[in-house]
């Protein structure tokens, strides 16, 4: 550190030396600053006001001021107004520039170099900086004085920058939060939990475990005008983030891993956390989307060939159809007009949620959320195996082929747990609706309840139905067509 402070000295009293004569028509004046947490961007308004002042004093006009703020020149982003300034000044737009200090132009050799080449065609000789000197950049002094103050602002890059990877890992392995942002469903410490925030977090999660999708529920969001932390509008990425972070189950996470415990209070369990990855996870392998017109898409089978009716219009009419050709395999011999069978079945399900058989199915379910720990505790050992075979194969300690032999059951050990517990999930749709049938009814077709909404609790009481012969004559809806087979 001495040496480079040395060099430091040495640089500016060599700047300062490095003076010119010639007349100066539009001077640019830039400035960046990495961090802005605040947003007033003061630091910039420093630097362009210490800039201006400088100008003043040189006699230089300045066409035009140039500001990167909250934008840091080591990561290698696109800073938007240093773009445009050497745009200016290849079109010989500016003759001259004015910085606070080097380090506000760049900390990247490679980036410095593109700067010369753009003021070398352009012919601009003349860069100024408050704490510096005018430089020549036409003289060999000029530039070796300029990389070298570049290269000791480089070095303190690198050195900051591992310094806070390094703490930051070590927040992690504590479980301390990270950020500076206050992160949805707590507060502005980052460690207690706001209630109203929290509370939605569950419902969304229930909802989205009973089969609403992440549209859905975005869409909801914005009806229901609820901002994200930040105060701006929901997307589907956000809230997808949101809901498979391990934060609000209480995790410390790193590099997209999770560490363990964290310091704060968790607002789910591990257990729903693990069940929200694996309908996640199912979603993306099946590619299934949530219904947007028919109800009981995927839900209705042929009596002939047992394959899933498809949702087809003809004319004004919806209806449900056994496809037959090579993308769908059916036989094509069996179709039900839409509307009739799916107010048959919503009707047998309302009945069912006020059923003896359902309330007696249900009372299984503390065996099914040990089940549900279980599938989790084998999730996370598995997790662990493979990011441990992952690591020996890049210290080279076994082959390819072994690493491939390893993975393939403990891969299929994962698939297997996530399917069993998107399936464990499904029966989250029927929280306090056991039993409220009748005032369920009453809802059903309000606009108060979804389409995704009435598909979610349809799935979780019935598996599937098998639409059988229609009769010849007049095309009635037969309720005998329709054989449910109730999931519960």
């Amino acid at each position: 550190m001495v040496v480079a402070a040395e060099q430091l000295e040495v640089a500016e009293t060599l700047l300062v030396c490095l003076m010119s004569s010639e007349v100066i028509k539009s001077a640019a004046i830039y400035a960046r600053i990495s961090s802005d947490q605040e947003g007033t961007a003061l630091g910039v308004a420093r630097q362009v006001e210490d800039c201006q002042r400088l100008a003043d004093s040189l006699g230089w006009p300045v066409g035009d001021v140039y500001v990167d703020n909250d934008l840091s020149a080591y990561s290698g982003k696109r800073r938007p107004d240093y773009e445009r300034m050497l745009s200016d000044l290849g079109d010989g737009l500016r003759d001259a520039v004015l910085i606070y200090h080097v380090d506000r132009l760049t900390r990247r050799p490679i980036e410095l170099e593109q700067f010369l080449d753009v003021l070398g065609v352009a012919k601009v000789r003349h860069v100024r900086f408050v704490n510096g000197g005018d430089l020549d950049i036409g003289s060999g002094d000029g530039l070796m004085v300029l990389r070298m103050l570049l290269a000791v602002a480089a070095n303190e890059s690198a050195t900051k920058s591992r310094r806070v990877k390094r703490k930051m890992l070590q927040n992690a392995e504590l479980g301390k939060p990270h950020g500076s942002g206050r992160p949805f469903g707590y507060e502005a410490d980052q460690l207690s939990i706001r209630p109203d925030e929290a509370q939605l977090i569950r419902d969304l999660a229930d909802r989205y475990l009973a089969g609403e999708s992440l549209r859905a529920l975005t869409g909801w969001l914005t009806e229901q005008q609820i901002p994200t932390a930040r105060g701006g509008q929901w997307r589907s990425p956000t809230l997808r983030a949101m809901l498979r972070s391990g934060r609000i189950a209480g995790l410390r996470e790193h590099a997209g891993q999770v560490l363990g415990q964290a310091t704060w209070e968790p607002i789910i369990t591990e257990q729903v956390r693990a069940k929200l990855l694996a309908r996640m996870a199912e979603s993306a392998a099946s590619g299934r989307r949530s219904p947007r017109s028919y109800l009981l898409s995927g839900l209705l089978r042929c009596h002939r060939c047992d394959n899933t009716l498809y949702a087809s219009r003809r004319g004004d009419k919806r209806r449900y159809v056994c496809q037959s050709g090579p993308d769908h395999g059916g036989c094509g011999g069996t179709f039900v007009v839409a509307e009739p069978v799916e107010e048959l079945i919503s009707e047998g399900v309302l009945y069912r949620l006020d059923s003896r058989e359902l309330a007696d199915a249900l009372a299984g379910r503390a065996a099914a959320d040990e089940r549900t720990a279980e599938l989790t505790r084998s999730l996370t050992e598995d997790g662990e195996q493979l990011a441990e075979l992952s690591a020996l194969f890049a210290a080279k300690s076994i082959t390819s082929r072994e690493w491939m032999d390893a993975r393939g059951p403990i891969q299929a050990r994962i698939t297997r747990a996530q399917h069993a517990l998107a399936r464990a999930g499904q029966s989250d749709a029927l929280a306090g609706l056991v039993g409220n049938g009748q005032q369920l009814r009453a809802s059903w077709n309000s606009d108060s309840m979804t389409l995704t909404r009435q598909a979610s609790i349809v799935r979780a009481v019935l598996d599937h139905a098998v639409i059988g012969p229609g009769l010849s004559g007049p095309r009635q809806m037969n309720p005998d067509r329709v054989m449910p087979v109730w999931r519960l």
